[in-house]
């Protein structure tokens, strides 16, 4: 897991004034990936600014992702850089599925016995 990497993404973001954002430790959940992070923008245009702002300040400290996907709509755009994935949403698109929830340890409710 790339610390600079991950304060890259964190400052990135913050800069173009990315809403919510929220960076979680999925390493513990599966071998895919170490760290998820997920922020929200506040159009279509905002949330490719905040993809593509991600993108090229990474690529300034020589992190060059594996992927990137959904900039087109940029609806929901994946920027997948191997240990850390980044989603940046709309809101309503966030609201939806609900990644913050699908990636807890804590379950939504307890099963009856």
């Amino acid at each position: 897991m790339s610390t600079e990497l991950n304060r890259t993404i964190m400052d990135a973001l913050e800069d173009v004034k990315g809403k919510d954002i929220v960076r979680l430790d999925v390493r513990g959940l599966t071998d895919v990936m170490d760290t998820l992070v997920i922020a929200s923008g506040t159009s279509n245009r905002h949330v490719k600014s905040l993809a593509s702002t991600v993108v090229d300040e990474a690529k300034e400290k020589g992190f060059r992702p594996i992927g990137v996907e959904g900039l087109e709509a940029a609806e929901w755009v994946l920027v997948d850089y191997g240990d850390t994935v980044v989603h940046v949403m709309l809101p309503a698109t966030r609201a939806f599925y609900e990644l913050e929830k699908l990636w807890s340890m804590q379950p939504s409710h307890r099963a009856e016995d």
